[in-house]
């Protein structure tokens, strides 16, 4: 597939020249307020459980795409619908003429108590009935998947039919800092050197667990969480055994998306920064990757930050994201 690189790349301002500073800066820059209104949905899946996700139709004035185009979004770990990345999103997407659904996890944001299972990086079955459900209800519509972080490696297992594929399909997609070798990321977010990240992953994991307990989906106590606990832990006792896991190494292999990118068919960028502090690069230079995927390495930006010099709010990924976006719906 051949697809033209964005004409500027990612050049960090000095305060945030190195991964570190990228990924956590780029959580703190002021965001314009959305101004585009919502409505709100619900997906039913399979097991009964259900799914939240805001519908945000192009605003007056937007152009008229050919064929309607939805761009569905789906959020990192301890995200939700309403994350800044996501809000910018539905910007980047509705300015171009297409209707955007930004979807929560289980149990997440609007969407808290009606799961009773849980979200991890391999929902790729989760993707896939949002997907359908779009289908169903727009048959003649194109849809374009968009995940973040977690949420970019459960899409690619989508697209790559991994855990428990076959599924369905977007026309096309964008991934943004998947973890595709999920041990080897848990490695790094674990080393005594990220214990920021540690903490910030962890801290939401539990306030999720807490979350769980408070809405009556599992018992007091029943599972020996803690704020204190590494990522790998967490993973171990909570993670593994509520999404039918054998534990956190069989979570890992079976949930990780490389090798299953070699399938992949339908048109997919992948985002990634070389400078990601805890997925590493190396993975992407090694990865087979199927006739369908576009990789897009870039020297800066960490993991979701892309604070760049060069362009409007110094939001990089924004103006990435906008630029792929009008190549794939041209394709489609």
């Amino acid at each position: 597939m051949k697809l033209m690189r964005p004409l500027l790349p990612c050049r960090a301002p000095i305060w945030a020249d190195s991964g570190y500073l990228q990924s956590i800066l780029g959580n703190y820059l002021p965001n314009p307020p959305l101004m585009v209104p919502a409505q709100q949905t619900e997906v039913l899946l399979p097991d009964g459980d259900r799914l939240v996700a805001k519908v945000y139709a192009p605003p007056p004035g937007a152009p008229k795409l050919a064929k309607k185009t939805v761009v569905c979004a789906f959020h990192g770990l301890g995200g939700h619908s309403d994350r800044p990345y996501m809000q910018r999103v539905v910007d980047v997407a509705t300015s171009r003429g297409c209707e955007v659904w930004t979807v929560n996890h289980r149990g997440c944001g609007p969407g808290r108590g009606l799961a009773k299972g849980i979200y991890h990086s391999g929902v790729a079955a989760d993707l896939s009935s949002v997907f359908a459900e779009i289908r169903r209800r727009q048959p003649d519509s194109r849809i374009v998947g968009l995940g973040f972080s977690l949420s970019a490696n459960a899409l690619l297992l989508c697209l790559g039919d991994g855990h428990g594929g076959p599924h369905h399909h977007p026309d096309a997609a964008i991934a943004v800092n998947p973890p595709i070798h999920l041990a080897r990321c848990a490695e790094r977010i674990c080393a005594p050197n990220h214990r920021l990240f540690n903490l910030y992953f962890v801290r939401g994991c539990v306030r999720y667990a807490r979350e769980r307990e408070a809405d009556g989906l599992s018992s007091q106590g029943r599972h020996s969480i803690r704020m204190s606990m590494s990522l790998h832990e967490f993973d171990e006792v909570f993670t593994a055994p509520l999404a039918g896991f054998a534990d956190r190494h069989d979570y890992y292999e079976k949930a990780s998306s490389l090798p299953h990118l070699v399938r992949i068919a339908r048109p997919t960028v992948i985002v990634h920064a070389e400078d990601d502090p805890f997925i590493d690069a190396a993975d992407f230079h090694r990865a087979s990757l199927g006739p369908g995927v576009h990789l897009h390495l870039e020297a800066r930006g960490g993991h979701l930050g892309y604070v760049s010099r060069d362009v409007p709010n110094r939001r990089w990924l924004d103006y990435a994201l906008g630029h792929y976006l009008d190549q794939l719906v041209s394709m489609l």
